[in-house]
């Protein structure tokens, strides 16, 4: 028999992708602990590294050499990533407050958010600065500033090793596109006293070989839009301002109600706060037991200790002591490809330095590059005859909501005996059934799926817009709705965690919808499935798969390509910054697009057959053919590319046998790609199109008229 699925019974919540939490995330994926349940919270899908910041800032490196891709890195450690900013941990009630979405319960958390460059103090930054951390922001700011145009002038505020590695790569960088007007290191006190006096010296000459003026005991009265006002009457150009002046905590650390130092998580030797359930590391932590300045080293080191102790706090073990190293190696870079190493007084510099910390840097990155992909069990010698065939050569796709292909079901309907109710109105093709009571048309669907992420959140709201494309794709109001779940084997208590998240997620789907959840049905399996059954209100006859005419104009409400990015996700293939893009599509509803598509002559949503799929359902039912243009077809980020490497969806080899005809090159395979709350196909008529499409695009539809009705009998072209 197959080993039994363990129970989760334990819930694991770390708070940021700093750089422990992530080291913590590629150990968990080589020694889980089993019954215990990971939860990743962080404001993005990416988590940028330190030590490379300022090769990024100079030009060294890319943006995705820069990033740590959490998704990935989740995937391999199975863990769940809740993309938000954490605002509030309450340690009485084990929650953590993330904007948006019900509280993330946990039994033991650690905390791993790291520091703020934002000085609110300061007149004018708040509106005109760019704070150096968080990186990801700061990243982005720069990124733009720097592809930009004509003569830059940059300052940075804070002297410390931190502001000259910046500005000093700022400098470089604008140098090299010929656009360094002016760069400008500031200091409210004197430059560098963290560093000894031979290290001063050599990172002063570097400021002035690149350039940058240093103006040291110079205090800041107010930063405006192209310039900063000094307390002693001086102006300084800036059109780019950043911070670097010192480690600021996150304001919300300190409603937490732990132990702090001035805003810092006091900490022990095992990492814990003054809450045992509660760790912290990295600079967000002030190790108490043993006083450190603010540096990543520190964190990469306690990674290790860490992993232990949280593994020993949830399963009831002893706890390791964690010991910081006297000094460190510090390594500065210096704008161009040299850098300038010190520790315990000796200093040494050059490209040489550079080539060093360069690969202490990747091989650091190399950590969370070079992981495992997802692949498929291995078969017993024996089995019986077609499980190989059966099993196929990737993994059951959650992108396609595990669906049954469109052949299959059309063959186990087909032969069913009619109904011989005069209530319920026959609608050839389409997924919903039209019922009449008393005089009302009322539309019932049902969908479920199968989870294609471990956010049960973000699950809940994709699997509710997923059910409710029917009622919208029929010009319908949503109702009322129930909900059919599946929760794998939990603990009691995590199933009721689970239960509320789930619940709470979908009463507010179905709210803003205009429906009401009447209830449901839980049970025990497996793996999480989510699944509604929908019904809606019908005021005015209901838009079905018949009418197209010849001469309407197809709009699609959504960009195609989830199939194919989920697909890749649970292979490890996916950028996570993809996968976030594609999930915040799926969890799009599209009650205005269905409003503004009223008249419409034909809808229908697109979800598991794929583009093609369910045009040609249109196509089949209204006794037409179809034109469609592949090339104005919106596709997701990331979608393109994926296909051009020859990933698919495993459903796509079904839905590509529904139009053998047509040939494709490259990118034209996503348009049988399976989609999951896909958007709203529909045909209208050609002197409307322009209008509707340009109101749909207004309210944040990225909607696109896609091709044309045209005459014949169910075919469809591309053109």
């Amino acid at each position: 028999m197959d080993a039994p699925r363990l129970p989760l019974t334990k819930d694991l919540v770390l708070i940021g992708g700093g750089h422990a939490h992530a080291l913590v995330l590629k150990k968990w994926g080589m020694l889980r602990l089993p019954g215990a349940r990971v939860t990743v919270i962080n404001p993005g899908p990416a988590a940028p590294y330190s030590g490379m910041l300022p090769g990024f800032v100079a030009g060294h490196y890319t943006r995705d050499e820069l990033d740590i891709d959490l998704v990935k890195l989740a995937r391999f450690a199975d863990a769940r990533v809740v993309l938000g900013a954490a605002t509030h941990i309450d340690t009485a009630a084990k929650l953590v407050h993330v904007p948006d979405r019900p509280p993330v319960a946990y039994d033991v958390a650690s905390v791993d958010v790291g520091i703020t460059s934002a000085m609110p103090d300061l007149p004018g930054f708040a509106a005109h600065g760019v704070p150096a951390k968080p990186l990801g922001k700061f990243a982005q700011s720069w990124d733009a500033f720097r592809n930009g145009d004509g003569p830059a002038h940059v300052a940075v505020i804070g002297g410390g090793v931190a502001g000259a590695e910046l500005v000093l790569a700022m400098a470089h960088a604008l140098r090299a596109r010929g656009r360094l007007a002016q760069a400008t290191l500031i200091d409210s006190a004197r430059a560098f006293t963290a560093i000894g006096s031979r290290a001063r010296m050599h990172l002063r000459r570097a400021l002035t070989e690149q350039g940058v003026t240093l103006l040291e005991e110079a205090p800041i009265a107010e930063v405006l839009p192209d310039r900063i006002l000094l307390q002693d009457g001086r102006e300084v150009l800036s059109d780019f301002t950043t911070g670097a002046a010192g480690a600021r905590p996150y304001g919300w650390l300190a409603d937490s109600g732990l132990e702090m130092q001035d805003g810092f998580i006091t900490i022990s030797e095992t990492l814990q706060s003054s809450d045992p359930d509660v760790f912290a590391t990295g600079d967000c932590a002030h190790m108490a037991f043993d006083p450190r300045p603010k540096a990543g080293v520190y964190a990469v080191r306690q990674s290790p200790v860490l992993f232990e102790n949280l593994r020993a706090a949830l399963s009831g073990h002893g706890m390791r002591h964690y010991t910081p190293q006297k000094d460190y190696l510090k390594l500065i870079s210096l704008g161009a490809k040299s850098a300038l190493g010190e520790r315990f007084g000796t200093t040494l510099a050059g490209p040489a330095m550079w080539r060093w910390k360069d690969r202490i840097d990747q091989k650091f990155m190399a950590k969370f590059r070079d992981l495992p992909a997802m692949g498929q069990p291995g078969l017993p010698e024996v089995h019986a005859l077609g499980l190989r065939e059966a099993l196929g050569d990737k993994p059951m796709c959650g992108g396609c909501g595990a669906k049954v292909g469109r052949t299959a079901l059309t063959a186990a309907l087909k032969p069913l005996p009619g109904g011989n109710r005069d209530d319920i109105t026959p609608l050839p093709g389409d997924d919903a059934a039209l019922l009449t009571t008393g005089g009302v048309q009322q539309v019932l669907s049902t969908d479920h799926l199968r989870a294609l992420t471990d956010d049960p959140v973000v699950m809940t709201r994709i699997a509710a817009v997923h059910a409710l494309g029917d009622i919208w794709a029929m010009g319908g109001a949503p109702q009322a709705a129930t909900a059919n779940l599946i929760l794998p084997k939990l603990s009691p208590e995590l199933q009721a965690r689970s239960l509320r998240e789930i619940m709470t997620a979908a009463s507010g789907v179905m709210h803003e919808a205009g429906a009401e959840i009447a209830g449901g049905h839980t049970s025990l399996g497996d793996e999480l499935t989510i699944g509604f059954t929908v019904t809606g209100l019908c005021p005015r006859p209901p838009i079905t798969l018949a009418g197209a005419k010849p001469g309407d104009a197809l709009i699609l409400t959504k960009p195609i390509g989830s199939g194919v990015i989920m697909a890749a996700e649970m292979a490890g293939e996916a950028e996570g910054a993809w996968v976030a893009g594609a999930l915040q599509l799926m969890c799009r509803p599209q009650s205005r697009a269905s409003r503004i598509l009223q008249g419409a002559h034909a809808m229908t949503d697109v979800t598991g057959f794929g583009l093609v799929g369910h045009l040609l359902g249109i196509c089949e039912a209204s006794g037409v053919s179809a034109g469609l243009n592949a090339s104005a077809v919106p596709l997701m980020a990331g979608a393109a590319q994926l296909a051009s490497r020859g990933i698919r969806s495993s459903l796509f080899p079904e839905n590509r046998m529904l139009a053998p005809w047509l040939k494709l090159e490259g990118a034209q395979d996503l348009l049988f790609d399976p989609q999951t709350a896909g958007g709203l196909l529909a045909a209208v008529s050609a002197e409307d199109a322009e209008a509707l499409v340009a109101e749909l695009r207004a309210g944040g539809d990225p909607a696109a008229i896609i091709g044309t009705i045209t005459k014949g009998a169910g075919g469809v072209v591309l053109t």
